[in-house]
């Protein structure tokens, strides 16, 4: 009778195991394309320095801008104040948006930062293609060009705008593989900018700057992810299945960063991220009903490790693939990346581990409560993410 019971029980569970990850994959898939309606992706700039002027080739959502909202350390503009003003302006056509933008532009254009030395630029329009309104659910992707007169001093350039215009890809045009590029956060500008040849990095410099963006998208700003390391954590305090299933999720999103920012697999983040959420929703759910490390579960953590490699991609993917830094942007980025994960799992067994582990009463009174508060929050992200 006692076997029967736990064959009953084995069988529950592996239902279980099947049916979520079916459940989470058809969702994500099925509605994922809605949840990409308003997310925050970075600009893209190119920036051609001359000798008397700069030009900066811009590809950028217009209506963020016009409505005010501030989108730094936003993920989506539904969640801004300013949510129907961006709806408002995101349903006008080109015409009708073309000229509140122009008309906005005095006030708009302070908050891009050029500078010739120590001397401001004043920029101005000189091609803006808005393409028509389309689907509004998702974001609409204009072409601005500007310029400004550069004084007569010789002096390097440099390019940036606020914080609250959102991240900012910038990438030094005609420079070469080495040339110039970065992503640009916070009110951050470029590196300076010569007027003749291009800004270059040596790969040690590169690698240096992407370790820190690495770690920066883990702690603070990956708070996904880290309750998603917070849930291998919990799955076993043993070095073992710990070291495993770190290893399986290290290796996975190495493969698809690669494969992402070299633009050999394009998946929207409005399909990878409510899979992240439910990749949070299964590892809480797995800890709760079977805390035994074998080949699923290395199995599973390895297939959210593409997915979260994919999360990941969105840093690399516009900074251009191949040249002779690639790999050093790659390679710092994964361990900028890994040097954040095992600071969490640090601190995790520095704050409950150290002092909690051994007692008997670990599991009942910590992990569990800890794993289904993980799973809570996993649930809660996926359906923001797809509703």
């Amino acid at each position: 009778m006692f076997g029967f019971l736990c064959e009953g029980v084995q069988g529950k569970l592996a239902r279980w195991r099947w049916l979520s990850t079916l459940v989470v994959l058809s969702l994500a898939i099925v509605i994922g394309r809605g949840a990409a309606a308003h997310e925050i992706r970075p600009a893209i700039s190119d920036v051609l320095v001359e000798q008397d002027r700069v030009q900066v080739f811009l590809s950028l959502t217009l209506e963020p801008m016009l409505a005010g909202i501030d989108l730094e350390g936003l993920d989506d503009t539904d969640n801004a104040p300013e949510a129907d003003r961006y709806d408002r302006f995101r349903a006008m056509g080109p015409d009708e948006l073309d000229a509140a933008f122009r008309a906005a532009w005095p006030e708009l254009s302070d908050g891009f930062l050029l500078m010739a030395g120590d001397t401001p630029l004043q920029p101005e329009i000189r091609r803006l293609e808005i393409p028509e309104a389309g689907d509004l659910s998702l974001p609409r992707d204009s072409s601005l060009l500007i310029a400004a007169a550069l004084p007569n001093d010789g002096s390097d350039v440099t390019v940036g705008w606020v914080g609250a215009y959102g991240p900012l890809v910038i990438r030094q045009r005609e420079g070469g593989d080495d040339a110039y590029s970065a992503l640009l956060e916070g009110g951050q500008v470029s590196v300076p900018l010569p007027r003749t040849g291009a800004a270059t990095e040596t790969a040690g410099e590169v690698f240096l700057r992407f370790i820190v963006q690495g770690f920066e998208h883990i702690i603070p700003k990956g708070l996904d992810h880290i309750v998603f390391v917070l849930g291998l954590f919990f799955f076993s305090l043993q070095f073992r299945p710990l070291l495993t299933q770190v290893t399986a999720f290290t290796l996975a999103h190495t493969v698809t960063l690669a494969l992402a920012s070299l633009g050999i697999v394009r998946i929207p983040a409005g399909i990878v991220e409510p899979l992240i959420a439910a990749s949070i929703v299964f590892v809480g759910v797995e800890n709760i009903l079977r805390p035994q490390l074998g080949v699923w579960r290395t199995a599973v953590v390895f297939l959210f490790g593409l997915l979260h490699g994919l999360g990941f991609a969105s840093v690399l993917g516009e900074l251009g693939g191949g040249g002779s830094n690639f790999f050093a942007r790659l390679i710092g980025f994964n361990i900028g990346v890994e040097l954040g994960q095992l600071t969490v799992i640090a601190l995790a067994f520095l704050t409950v581990g150290y002092w909690f582990g051994r007692k008997p009463w670990y599991r009942a009174r910590i992990a569990i409560p800890a794993s289904a508060l993980i799973a809570l929050i996993g649930a809660f992200w996926f359906v923001e993410r797809v509703v």
